[in-house]
């Protein structure tokens, strides 16, 4: 079962809150899995990370590794932890060296945010910075990523070895959708924030046999409604805004405005990656919660915000991402089919439906 070597978890700084919850979920998968028979436990290597006075970064593996297949968790962009994001990069690649160099079997980058997957086109004289990330996980001695809701499918054709698996949180907002607004399912609509992310909402519009529509930008500067258009009907429906990143929120919030000038009657937006960048944003959202134009904001753990701030915002709920990267995890660790798994996911979604 475990010829690709012994199951070996651990995570750099940033990623160690999602790394306790992935390594949680791993254990439930083993006591079902084996129950009383289990003997294989999840080898856990400790590790450090040490910063220089010139501001280097690099990780320290201090247990023994050889053999083992590696998983290696971490966040980029956290609010929990005080290094920025290009140490926080540094601190992964530092790691995944200092595996391949104790002769790990393999090793993933479980990675839930991957770093400049915006920068993935060629913009006049720019460089394509998720091309660049891709070029350091390989010549890390990265052997796979794994990934949630990349920004763009064709940063997988920057990578000439390494594999690249895209985790999909429908699976888990779906699953929300269910528990908390299953009596309004008919009445609901799923709205694009813009063009680009029109493909996420028809996914969930033909998932629960519902409408869709679009918030778009004008291409000029004549129109008379904040530069933004409607194309759909949204009256009196349950509105579902998707969108993949949340910086700030202004860019979403306009889509929200002009939903509630066009007779929504509640407005909840999902959002894979929710960054609140500013405190300026927390302010906004509070705001919005408190006038009844949004009913919520439903995020993933993938950008991990802590119980605190949980707790001290009620327009915000989270969803766990990860049992979803525990089970792929696991399956990978087995030889068994990921893609099979998730198929599984989906049948059975549409059985509890």
């Amino acid at each position: 079962m475990e010829d690709r070597g012994q199951l070996a978890l651990f995570s750099c700084g940033a990623g160690k809150p999602f790394f306790r919850k992935v390594l949680e979920e791993l254990n439930k998968i083993y006591d079902k899995e084996f129950g009383r028979l289990r003997k294989t436990q999840i080898y856990t290597p400790k590790t450090r990370e040490v910063k220089f006075s010139n501001g280097e970064i690099k990780t320290v593996i201090e247990d023994y590794v050889r053999g083992k297949d590696i998983y290696i968790i971490q966040e980029f962009d956290s609010p929990l932890c005080k290094k920025n994001l290009h140490e926080n990069i540094m601190a992964l690649m530092t790691a995944a060296d200092a595996a391949r160099y104790s002769d790990a079997d393999s090793i993933t980058a479980v990675i839930p945010q991957f770093p400049y997957s915006k920068q993935n086109k060629i913009s006049k004289r720019e460089g394509i910075g998720a091309r660049i990330i891709a070029s350091m996980l390989e010549n890390s001695g990265v052997d796979r990523v794994l990934t949630l809701d990349i920004h763009e499918k064709a940063i997988q054709g920057f990578f000439n070895h390494t594999k690249l698996d895209n985790i999909y949180a429908s699976v888990e907002f779906i699953k929300y959708i269910k528990e908390n607004l299953r009596p309004n399912i008919s009445n609901l609509v799923f709205v694009a924030h813009d063009l680009g992310a029109a493909e996420m909402a028809r996914f969930y519009s033909e998932h629960f046999n519902v409408d869709m529509a679009i918030v778009r930008a004008y291409n000029d500067s004549t129109n008379t409604d904040d530069e933004f258009q409607l194309v759909g009907d949204v009256l009196g429906k349950d509105v579902i805004v998707v969108k993949n990143t949340i910086s700030t929120g202004k860019t979403v919030l306009k889509a929200v405005d002009i939903l509630n000038r066009k007779g929504a009657k509640s407005v909840t937006l999902f959002t894979s990656f929710p960054f609140f960048n500013t405190i300026e944003s927390h302010d906004l959202f509070k705001e919005y919660f408190k006038e009844n134009k949004i009913k919520r904001v439903v995020g993933t753990n993938a950008v991990f915000k802590g119980e605190d701030f949980i707790e001290n915002n009620d327009w915000y709920d989270e969803v766990s991402v990860a049992s979803l990267f525990a089970e792929v995890i696991f399956s990978i660790n087995h030889k068994l089919s990921v893609s099979e798994l998730l198929k599984k996911k989906k049948i059975k979604e549409k059985i509890d439906g």
